[in-house]
């Protein structure tokens, strides 16, 4: 063990080394100098987002976003319990391009949902629950959305 002064000390903190506090003096510290750094979290420069964390925060803010979805759908059953003139003001708000715009959106984050939800009902059942698996399930609910609002748009514009 060393005394270090307060100026070697802040060469050995800025250079990285890891320092382990053993006696606290008013002027000088003792420390001891590890023979192996500890490991550092890791940075955002070199740390990535992965499928499942993604995914995990996309199906909590899907969540909310039918939520506010489900409002504008009482407001269409509401406007056709009011009559034909209501109906017909809220058909057309959905016929313009933003409001295809906005039903295309809550179609997507509607059947992202549920696909979510339903690789949650198997990983509630024990099933996939390895990394692949959770890998492999993360890609079939991604592409089993796709081909569900693809399907679904189709159906509308050409039948």
């Amino acid at each position: 063990m060393e005394t270090l002064t307060e100026s070697m000390l802040d060469s050995l903190i800025l250079a990285g080394c890891c320092l382990i506090p053993v006696i606290h003096i008013d002027i000088n510290r003792k420390y001891v100098i590890m023979s192996r750094p500890r490991p550092l979290s890791p940075h955002l420069s070199i740390w990535r987002f992965q499928l499942p964390a993604v995914m995990s925060i996309t199906h909590r803010i899907t969540a909310v976003i039918l939520t506010s979805g489900t409002v504008l759908l009482t407001a269409w059953l509401l406007a056709l319990a009011f009559g034909e003139n209501s109906f017909n003001v809220v058909s057309m708000m959905i016929s313009h391009p933003l409001g295809q715009f906005v039903m295309f959106g809550y179609s997507v984050v509607l059947f992202y949902h549920a696909s979510n939800g339903v690789r949650h009902l198997f990983w509630d059942f024990g099933k996939g629950l390895d990394i692949s698996g959770v890998y492999s399930s993360g890609r079939i609910a991604l592409a089993t959305m796709v081909v569900l609002t693809v399907g679904f748009w189709a159906f509308i514009f050409f039948s």
